[in-house]
């Protein structure tokens, strides 16, 4: 889903990935319309990366983030696989197992990236 971040958003981006100075995709040149799938495909290094980024985030971030997947405000469909099963696991020993049961249960449901229109 399109979106403009807002400044919770951006504050939440700027602690899972600080060294992002401007919000702009690289692969599109465009702001970035959802937090976790640019962390996931630009700035994280790899699984261990995308966790230690995902565990620094407040329960009260977590809860923010899950609710926004959950309302379908914030795109997971363009993560990595392993990342958003690792972003589950977080948010399932945090939150809840049902709510990371959903989240799962949406990117399962989900049109693989390759096939959207309006990527990430």
């Amino acid at each position: 889903m399109a979106r403009t971040l807002s400044g919770r958003d951006l504050e939440i981006l700027k602690i899972l990935a600080p060294e992002v100075a401007d919000p702009l995709c690289p692969g599109s040149g465009h702001d970035f319309q959802s937090i976790l799938p640019p962390v996931s495909n630009h700035f994280a290094t790899s699984d261990a990366d995308f966790l230690g980024r995902i565990e620094r985030l407040s329960e009260e971030d977590i809860r923010y983030l899950a609710g926004l997947i959950l309302d379908g405000t914030e795109s997971i469909g363009c993560m990595r696989a392993e990342h958003v099963v690792l972003l589950a696991d977080e948010i399932a020993r945090r939150i809840s197992m049902e709510a990371a049961d959903s989240i799962i249960a949406l990117y399962a449901e989900g049109t693989p990236c390759e096939e959207r229109t309006d990527k990430e």
